[in-house]
């Protein structure tokens, strides 16, 4: 039988070898669009930050950290504080000032989870209302306040997230997943041609419900490629990568495998799963009312009617009782809320199309209880337009 600490040296193999892939990938679409030196200056962030990314979510990885750190809050500290520091020095070498303007509260946002984790040293593992509180006090203020300076992988360039957002997303699963103790949640890469299926027939099965519905009601429409060509396809494969790590893995770490993971965890502790479904169902619906009504369109029911089938579905599928109690509630439940949280994009059927979106997100997220799947769905599913030739209106 290996020894624990040889686990750990293969997982940190793993997480290398994801890492020099991705940074070949990472120079081989930047050097074009980006000087010499703005490369040189990146790369080593680049590589800093997603070999944490591609390592710290590991159960074995984050299990070793959680008991060299003891609730010792000294310890708790050091990694928000190395974080910190990546993200200031970053902003410094590039000409900008990080104590001036939304840049200064970044500190108080990194440390704030891992702060209130190690004060409630709370071994059980049951999920309360301190742990939703403290989300959503994180997630909130980094959804609605802008950072300025963008801070950008090259600092001028794009598509490779910022140091910002792997910052806060390292912090997250930091506090979560290690302080917290949350060791399901999923947030680490793992090759399983299982879970790819899953993920493949769960984006081609929305697309086409998607489809069908938006071309009916004139909502998509199909424009084709003039030819399939070495271009299209590198367009598409950036699209694909810069969707999964600018944008998807940012929401499927928060709405999969925190929120939908703690609601499932906090249901199934009730033993009232029909409860949780009950009022989650009637203030989501007045909420989806509500939003397709202060929305511009005449489907004003659509998000409604979207929800109801939602709660509809994860009623049924609870009865059955084939999964845990409340399994299929918190994934409706985060579903709608994912949805109606796409108001921005001010369209009534977009919004709808995002909650049954949601839906595909957590549905695959339940059968493989790992993030960067989930991520993978969404990334296809953001890219779809792309690659099937394909327009809104």
């Amino acid at each position: 039988m290996e020894k624990p600490d040889l686990y750990l040296k293969n997982d940190l193999t793993k997480s290398s070898f994801y890492t020099v892939g991705l940074s070949i990938i990472f120079l081989v679409f930047t050097w074009k669009t980006n000087t010499v030196h703005e490369i040189f200056f990146a790369l080593p962030y680049f590589i800093i930050l997603y070999f944490l990314f591609f390592s710290i979510g590991k159960p074995r990885l984050s299990t070793w950290i959680y008991e060299k750190i003891n609730n010792d809050i000294y310890k708790a500290y050091l990694f928000p504080t190395f974080l910190i520091i990546l993200l200031f020095s970053w902003v410094l070498i590039n000409g900008y000032n990080p104590f001036q303007g939304t840049m200064f509260l970044v500190p108080y946002l990194i440390i704030f989870p891992s702060l209130i984790f190690t004060a409630k040293k709370d071994p059980s593992g049951k999920i309360d209302w301190l742990d939703f509180t403290t989300y959503g006090l994180f997630l909130l203020p980094i959804t609605l306040i802008e950072l300025s300076p963008d801070t950008n992988l090259p600092f001028n360039g794009g598509g490779f997230d910022s140091v910002y957002r792997l910052v806060l997303i390292l912090s997250a699963v930091y506090a979560f997943v290690i302080i917290r103790n949350l060791k399901d949640v999923g947030f680490y890469p793992v090759f399983k041609w299982q879970f790819i299926w899953i993920a493949v027939w769960v984006w081609i099965a929305f697309y086409a419900f998607v489809f069908i519905i938006g071309y009916s009601i004139d909502f998509i429409r199909l424009i084709g490629h003039d030819s399939f060509n070495l271009e299209l396809f590198e367009n598409i494969l950036r699209k694909i990568i810069s969707v999964f790590l600018h944008t998807a893995i940012f929401e499927e770490l928060f709405f999969r495998g925190l929120l939908q993971n703690m609601l499932s965890k906090r249901i199934a502790q009730s033993g009232a799963w029909n409860k949780f479904w009950l009022w989650g169902f009637i203030s989501l619906l007045i909420i989806s009312l509500l939003t397709g009504y202060l929305m511009e369109g005449n489907m004003f029911w659509f998000p409604a009617l979207i929800a109801a089938l939602l709660f509809l579905a994860a009623y049924v599928i609870e009865l059955k009782g084939s999964n845990s109690a409340g399994t299929y509630t918190a994934l409706a439940i985060t579903s709608v809320i994912f949805g109606l949280v796409h108001y921005h994009g001010g369209s009534i059927i977009f919004v709808g199309l995002a909650c049954i979106g949601g839906w595909a997100y957590g549905y695959t997220y339940i059968k493989t209880k790992n993030v960067f799947y989930a991520a993978l769905v969404h990334a296809l599913v953001n890219s779809s337009l792309l690659i099937f030739g394909l327009e809104l209106m």
